[in-house]
């Protein structure tokens, strides 16, 4: 589970850089916001792609970087959206925590011209492909870079969630949902219930309960190359897989949802003066002083 070094990206092949720029533009103060940035970003990059709406299709969009106006669910759609086709991505942070968007757009031109120079670095991040399978037929499948989960759904009454790993059973947990967390997705929904905080950049997989019913059960950590399958032989009527917020499917009894590691790494641009423990503190609002940071 060691941590994959980060990696220089050639931002000046192109000059100016190509860059696409994705915006939440559901939500119009940000849409505006961006709007008004526009004029003085094209000033160092060539724009290539403005969608508001997250719906180009990008593989055959030349680019040297993605710049996201949003939150952090704007990155994680950026992720959906690049598909197979990962490029660098630079969130700006017009939302509300901001773990992945973590630039402000009063930072944005100062960051910037060092991004382009390089001096920033570029690391990959775990994603998952999820896979339903009913019989020998795989029904949904889609790619993610949170989490996986499980959920109860109306009636809302205790699953049982059967766990495999690598083919081999592991535990029946009883519970309201279980989910299967990379180390990004480990600040979201598996923090919420009560899972660890992991580097963004180890290779690893969380498990974990929600709401458990048994107080022994806890929260599991284990290798991204392994292969994860929950199985849930009574679901509720509404009992669904839902991956990064989306639903993907309802699940019948003896469905497998298979986890596993995708090919594509989400690659993320971190600058200097930006930290992974600053982001905590800040994000968090851990309490306490620290001198000298």
């Amino acid at each position: 589970m060691t941590a994959s070094p980060p990696s220089r990206w050639n931002f000046a092949a192109h000059q100016p850089p190509r860059a696409v720029v994705l915006v939440a533009g559901d939500r119009e103060p940000i849409a505006r916001r961006a709007r008004e940035l526009r004029p003085r970003l094209e000033q160092f990059v060539q724009v290539v792609l403005w969608d508001e709406q997250f719906a180009a299709e990008l593989d055959r969009v030349e680019a040297e970087l993605v710049i996201v106006f949003g939150g952090d669910g704007s990155i994680l759609r950026s992720a959906r959206q690049m598909g197979s086709r990962q490029r660098p991505v630079l969130g700006v942070n017009l939302g509300n925590l901001g773990f992945l968007a973590d630039v402000k757009p009063e930072e944005l031109f100062d960051v910037l011209p060092r991004v382009l120079a390089g001096q920033c670095r570029v690391v990959e991040h775990l994603m998952f492909r999820t896979t339903v399978f009913r019989g020998s037929q795989q029904v949904a499948a889609a790619r993610g870079l949170n989490e996986t989960a499980v959920l109860a759904g109306p009636p809302f009454a205790i699953l049982q969630v059967e766990l495999y790993v690598d083919g081999q059973g592991v535990t029946t947990y009883s519970c309201d949902g279980l989910i299967i967390s990379t180390p990004v997705g480990s600040t979201a929904h598996s923090l919420s219930a009560g899972g660890p905080i992991l580097r963004k950049d180890i290779q690893a997989f969380v498990v974990c309960p929600i709401s458990p019913h048994t107080l022994t059960v806890r929260p599991v950590v284990d290798a991204a190359h392994r292969v994860y399958e929950m199985v849930v032989p009574r679901p509720n009527a509404g009992t669904a897989v839902v991956v990064d917020g989306q639903v993907l499917c309802k699940l019948e009894p003896g469905d497998r949802v298979r986890v596993e590691r995708a090919e594509e790494s989400f690659l993320l641009i971190e600058v200097p003066g930006h930290n992974y423990y600053r982001t905590l503190r800040e994000k968090l609002q851990w309490s306490g002083k620290l001198h000298g940071a």
